[in-house]
């Protein structure tokens, strides 16, 4: 939410790039964690759905580069939500690399 709210304040000029392209790999890192939570019945799948969670994550830290390169966000923010996003990502792959802590031991198929 702090990506769609800091992305209001981006250029009209950006509307159909770098605001579209930022929010929607922001967006994309919670629903596939969702997707993935959701049949985490299946292992493969689950792992599938957290690597794509991962790659969205790191696209959203391309797309804050460039808001910083532009001058659209300032080398404060940029840390801050860099930081989250590192986060992020740690907790994904702890998911990626430790399915079976996410698993229902009465799902597993």
């Amino acid at each position: 939410m702090m990506i769609f709210e800091i992305s209001k304040t981006f250029p009209k000029e950006e509307k159909y790039s770098l605001t579209d392209q930022i929010r929607r790999s922001s967006r994309s890192v919670s629903a596939a964690i969702a997707e993935g939570y959701r049949k985490r019945q299946y292992e493969a799948y689950f792992i599938s759905k957290m690597s794509d969670s991962d790659m969205e994550n790191s696209e959203t830290q391309v797309w804050l580069d460039f808001a910083l390169e532009c001058k659209y966000i300032s080398q404060d923010m940029y840390q801050s939500l860099i930081s989250k996003s590192e986060e992020i990502g740690k907790m994904i792959n702890h998911m990626i690399e430790n399915p079976e802590k996410y698993i229902r031991k009465s799902d597993k198929i």
